[in-house]
């Protein structure tokens, strides 16, 4: 999925400067971006050097293991509240799955035997406020909506105050899809997190950026936009599923120091994993 022809690449060759070029092309290629294949091809360098690889065939494994030392496992896990609701606020651009992803999120705490309750705060589209509306009936959800084109400051805080009085273990924020480019938009986004903190002083506990895994190296800016709005605390990617792109999951590792938390693969509410480095790892590999 991501090294393509690596393999073949290698086979039966000794490690080389020339071939050396040639593995960070390919890691470019698989959408790790410059910065992060030349971080790489650097520590694999200095491992041929220091002669603890020798052949082509070294290559997979030492990459395998280099890249499964970029996640360590406190990062990924979720921060619930020490007491009261988890709220969890969800951003990302229009058209990246947020709303699904919010719905999948939900179903995922709700089979840990977690009330669950769903905020619409993107009132902009009344398609969003449907979408979630659906699927909050799907999974049996409740959910706090207002009328469309309403004040999403005001959907949430209502649903601050229902998360509190309906006794929810995790209220899940939706808003409307940024364009991470405009200014006023990104400083709304920072008002419902405001709105948040005025009702739950150490909230939101978590702020998940939603990427599309399509867009490759364009997610990378995206999310340098939402950090200046936002504390973003881990990333959703989404539409992982059939894509040859996921070495994007280590740029952001390496150039944004975030987290994955979670992969969309799939387009069902179940289609929706923790993010396991080891296993994604292994599946870029094969």
């Amino acid at each position: 999925m991501l090294v393509g022809g690596l393999k073949s690449m290698l086979s039966g060759r000794q490690l080389t400067p020339e071939l050396l070029d040639e593995i960070e092309a390919t890691l470019i290629r698989a959408d790790i971006g410059v910065h992060s294949a030349t971080k790489i091809c650097g520590d694999l360098n200095q491992a041929f050097k220091e002669k603890r690889i020798a052949k082509g065939e070294d290559v997979i494994e030492f990459l395998k293991n280099e890249l499964k030392s970029y996640w360590p496992e406190a990062d990924r896990n979720i921060n619930f509240a020490a007491g009261g609701p988890t709220i969890i606020l969800v951003a990302g651009i229009n058209g990246c799955g947020k709303t699904t992803s919010i719905a999948k999120l939900a179903w995922h705490f709700k089979q840990q035997g977690k009330k669950v309750l769903l905020a619409a705060g993107d009132t902009f589209r009344a398609a969003a406020v449907n979408q979630l509306s659906i699927w909050a009936e799907r999974i049996d959800c409740d959910i706090i909506k207002h009328e469309n084109k309403g004040d999403p400051g005001a959907v949430v805080f209502d649903a601050c105050k229902a998360a509190i009085a309906r006794k929810a273990d995790i209220l899940l924020v939706d808003t409307a899809g940024r364009v991470h480019t405009e200014k006023n938009l990104m400083q709304e986004l920072a008002k419902i997190r405001d709105v948040i903190r005025k009702n739950f002083p150490d909230g939101p506990h978590e702020s998940l950026l939603t990427l599309d895994a399509t867009t490759g190296q364009n997610a990378i800016s995206q999310a340098g936009e939402f950090l200046n709005a936002i504390d973003v605390t881990g990333i959703i990617l989404a539409k992982l599923d059939g894509t040859a792109k996921g070495g994007i999951v280590v740029a952001i590792r390496n150039e944004i120091d975030l987290p994955v938390k979670f992969v969309g693969v799939g387009e069902t509410c179940e289609d929706i994993e923790p993010f396991d480095p080891d296993s994604f790892i292994e599946t870029l590999f094969e």
